[in-house]
């Protein structure tokens, strides 16, 4: 029987412990935490999105950096795999808009649990709150040798499993162990940034929007003048600058803009369902059915109460005008900023606030065969902590589940 160590309890190192011992290997399984799955428990709100039920050409475009690379993790267990192993370990899934899924009680720690049965199931033996401090390996033949723990003690394995996670979340233990085991053992790390991140503005007036969630909403990227991403759903100003669905997917595509110092401007269409004509025939009536209001008190109908005073204050009308006496450029100019309100990008949040990490092991220094290291013999590298990254709608952890199968198989060759 061979013996393998996994580093890392997260959803790529529980898979990839689960596949190592189904075919008969003793598998030990070393975490940091005084449990489990840490940040798969906070995972989509805490509701955990497992994957998309999407078809896996889907899948790949979804993800964004280096789809090629995981063509035969993919195939290796593929999202519908996933779904019937843990309907096997008792956690039922549905199938929520933009076919994301999840479990059906919506509780991440039922998907935890069920992990957790089937690693004890398999007899691998876990190992909590014990930090791997560095891997051992032979410098002439190149190959793994063992693990060092963060007391001193050095464990002999032929075989390393490294799922250690990004940057993202540090507070559940992603603190960045796996890139610094690969670099030690030869490996390029491409540079580390923060992805599905929010996004700060530059213009002062987000700050009176704090709070403010919109629905169906179209959100339009521009760099350098050139509309780079598009996406059309929900959105939340905070008190410097957007968050929620359609701005974190977009943040993955805009990380390395934003970092170059380019312009990047996101433009809100805060009424997608009306075109310019139809919007002002709608302005229209909300002004002849308030004619006698003040300007800033006939949009009601129109606009949710914080958002007006600042789209008054941008389109430059008298707020105390009444609605009968604006005037049709006015109102042009009143249709023009809710069709494009404008932000200036200048930053994104830290790793804090990143769902993600975007960055990690050079692919090419690994075998997408396999997941075992070109550089180390007996080396395997699993999820976050490669170069591989996705947008949001259950893609990021379909990348975890299929390299840690992959990862997990390949070892007991």
């Amino acid at each position: 029987m061979g013996k393998i160590a996994v580093i890392g309890g997260g959803p790529a190192g529980m898979m990839a412990a689960i596949s190592a011992a189904e075919a008969g290997q003793e598998v030990h399984l070393f975490e940091k935490n005084e449990k489990l799955g840490k940040k798969l428990f906070i995972t989509g709100k805490g509701r955990c999105n497992i994957t998309n039920a999407s078809d896996l050409e889907e899948i790949q475009k979804n993800i964004i950096t280096n789809p090629k690379f995981m063509f035969s993790a993919l195939y290796t267990m593929t999202n519908e795999d996933v779904i019937y192993m843990l309907n096997e370990a008792g956690v039922r899934t549905k199938v929520e808009r933009g076919n994301r899924v999840f479990p059906v009680s919506d509780h991440s720690s039922d998907v935890i649990a069920g992990l957790t049965r089937l690693l004890k199931q398999k007899g691998v033996r876990i190992h909590l709150n014990e930090e791997v401090k560095d891997i051992c390996w032979d410098e002439e033949t190149k190959q793994i040798t063992g693990i060092l723990l963060g007391k001193g003690e050095v464990l002999k394995f032929p075989k390393v499993i490294v799922a250690t996670g990004g940057y993202s979340y540090p507070v559940t233990g992603s603190t960045g162990d796996g890139y610094r085991f690969a670099k030690e053992t030869g490996h390029r790390v491409t540079e580390i940034l923060p992805a599905l991140v929010p996004l700060v503005a530059k213009e002062e007036d987000v700050k009176e929007l704090q709070g403010l969630a919109l629905k169906n909403i179209r959100a339009d990227f521009y760099v350098d003048g050139k509309k780079t991403c598009s996406d059309f759903g929900e959105m939340l100003f905070t008190h410097f600058g957007v968050s929620g669905p359609v701005i974190l997917s977009a943040s993955s595509l805009l990380t390395d803009k934003i970092r170059q110092g380019k312009q990047v401007i996101l433009e809100i269409d805060l009424k997608p369902a009306l075109d310019e004509k139809t919007l002002d025939e709608r302005i229209q009536r909300d002004f002849k059915e308030f004619i006698r209001r003040d300007f800033c008190n006939s949009l009601d109908n129109l606009l949710p109460k914080s958002l007006i005073p600042v789209v008054i204050a941008r389109c430059g009308i008298d707020e105390h005008k009444k609605a009968g006496e604006v005037t049709k450029e006015e109102r042009k100019r009143l249709g023009a900023i809710i069709k494009h309100f404008k932000l200036t990008i200048v930053a994104t949040r830290g790793f804090k606030e990143a769902i993600i990490t975007k960055g990690g092991i050079h692919v090419k220094d690994v075998n997408p065969g396999s997941m075992e290291s070109k550089k180390i013999k007996g080396l395997f590298f699993a999820g976050e902590v490669l170069d591989v990254d996705a947008l949001t709608g259950g893609y990021n952890l379909q990348i975890a589940w299929s390299t840690g199968r992959l990862a997990g198989f390949s070892a007991t060759e």
